[in-house]
């Protein structure tokens, strides 16, 4: 009498998907180092920008995918957040200290540290928000506390990418001062305590539908006028200036809010 079949667990097949989605942004992070490290011309570091780009897709994807086969988990929320460590820490840090602040000797591997230490600092507190008392992830809030990590790099991976499209000087030394400013400023804003928006539950109302309406339409217009590679800069770029403008606006009423005891808004 044969032995009887043992019967395939879909649940353990399906969590393994989310994972390798997230492996393989790690993948592109780790070969886009390996490009930057040895990375002698602009069409090197443009393909080693390419590559995190391919990350930012894998990362929006394995918590979409998660989600719709609930399969989050705490082990999932951890290798998501070591991920992003690497390709949208590291990577890019490495990425544009190759391409530009090794011009400015030591302050550029200072800078370039500084993006990547604000990255780790900014996924440790999030990792720490995003868990519940049992450890499991939580739901995410409305907002949530201090950039992005893979929206930080965003900007900077779409500056190499845009500057290759013009054929432009950005790497310079004409623009080395500008370019750590910036990843400065990035860092600031991963580690701040300025709110961004998740959009993990936009409603349909008529103030989402003029964003959406006004970030299509400009969209349309930067690339027209432009070139189709600085959408995403536009794009970054005004999703970080929303995220200033409302803490600005709302940081009267949250300071009145926490004189009185009152909760402020959920946030992550």
């Amino acid at each position: 009498m044969s032995p009887p079949r043992r019967k395939i667990d879909l649940r353990k097949t399906l969590f393994l998907l989310p994972n390798m989605i997230t492996l393989s942004s790690i993948f592109c992070g780790f070969d886009s180092i390996r490009l930057s490290g040895s990375a002698t011309d602009d069409d090197t570091f443009y393909r080693a920008s390419l590559l995190l780009i391919y990350a930012l897709f894998f990362d929006m994807l394995d918590g979409r995918v998660a989600r719709l086969t609930k399969t989050q988990s705490a082990f999932g929320l951890q290798i998501d957040s070591l991920a992003d460590v690497v390709s949208f820490g590291v990577a890019p840090a490495l990425l544009v200290y190759r391409w530009s602040l090794h011009q400015a000797g030591t302050p550029g591997l200072v800078v370039a540290f500084v993006f990547a230490g604000a990255g780790a600092v900014r996924l440790a507190r999030f990792n720490v928000l995003s868990m519940g008392e049992s450890g499991a992830p939580t739901k995410p809030g409305k907002y949530i506390i201090g950039l992005p990590v893979p929206g930080a790099a965003g900007i900077l991976i779409s500056l190499v990418v845009a500057n290759h499209a013009i054929g432009g000087s950005l790497g310079s030394q004409r623009y080395l001062w500008p370019m750590m400013g910036l990843t400065v400023f990035l860092a600031f804003l991963q580690v701040s305590t300025i709110r961004f928006r998740s959009f993990k539950d936009l409603k349909l109302n008529a103030r989402s539908v003029a964003l959406v309406l006004f970030a299509v339409f400009s969209s349309a217009i930067v690339s027209l006028q432009t070139r189709p590679e600085f959408v995403l800069v536009w794009l970054l770029g005004f999703y970080v200036t929303i995220g200033v403008v409302e803490t600005i606006i709302t940081f009267p009423r949250r300071r009145r809010e926490a004189r009185e005891g009152e909760p402020p808004p959920p946030t992550m």
